[in-house]
């Protein structure tokens, strides 16, 4: 495995058959040594107080219930606009640039360090072959709020060659966030695995 370095970037990005795409580039100046600035996008899902006592992931969730949605607003802002993460807040964004990542390679999308200076946290890690707007699930670590600035770049994306190209598309998994261009509450309760589970607990409990 090896990093992307600076002018392997500027390459591929002019390169329509390289597989690695970012767009818009509003400015090459962008491209770091070894890492990709990326922007904050235009739309917020905002975590809420609501009347369940918690969020639920279990199966019986996929029965009845209050759905994951109803824990978080929707807001839009335009580009130049403010956002307001206030401490120990979960946020959920996407970056304003839609990225195509190659066969042969992952990403690892940090804070920019002026941001995590003043405890703004966030991570994600793209497969390689992913496609639309990164991610973005914001927590504000400190005790003071934070004013972001859509547009703004508030993150990086680190690119990760690997020996070999994978075929991401021809998983058996559905790719649950694959192509998303607005942020996106979790999926979680939709894997499969929840399902037996609770089939091997009641297999357990009838023996």
């Amino acid at each position: 495995m090896s990093l992307w370095t600076k002018p392997e970037i500027i390459k591929a990005l002019s390169d329509p058959d390289s597989g690695l795409s970012v767009a818009p580039l509003i400015s090459t100046d962008q491209v770091n040594e070894v890492s990709v600035d990326l922007r904050l996008g235009y739309d917020f899902l905002v975590s809420v107080h609501t009347r369940a006592a918690f969020i639920d992931v279990s199966a019986e969730q996929q029965q009845g219930g209050a759905s994951l949605a109803s824990h978080f607003d929707e807001t839009r802002r335009r580009l130049g606009d403010t956002f307001i993460l206030y401490p120990d807040q979960l946020v959920l964004a996407t970056t304003l640039e839609y990225v195509g990542l190659p066969a042969n390679c992952y990403a690892d999308v940090m804070p920019r360090s002026s941001y995590s200076k003043l405890g703004v946290g966030l991570y994600a890690m793209l497969q390689p072959g992913y496609r639309g707007c990164v991610p973005l699930e914001l927590l504000n670590h400190g005790n003071v709020p934070v004013r972001l600035t859509v547009g703004a770049r508030i993150c990086q994306m680190r690119l990760t060659r690997i020996a070999e190209d994978t075929d991401y598309h021809a998983q058996s998994q559905p790719r649950k966030y694959y192509g998303q261009v607005r942020p996106a509450v979790s999926k979680a309760s939709v894997d499969e695995e929840l399902i037996r589970l609770t089939h091997i607990r009641e297999n357990i409990d009838n023996r």
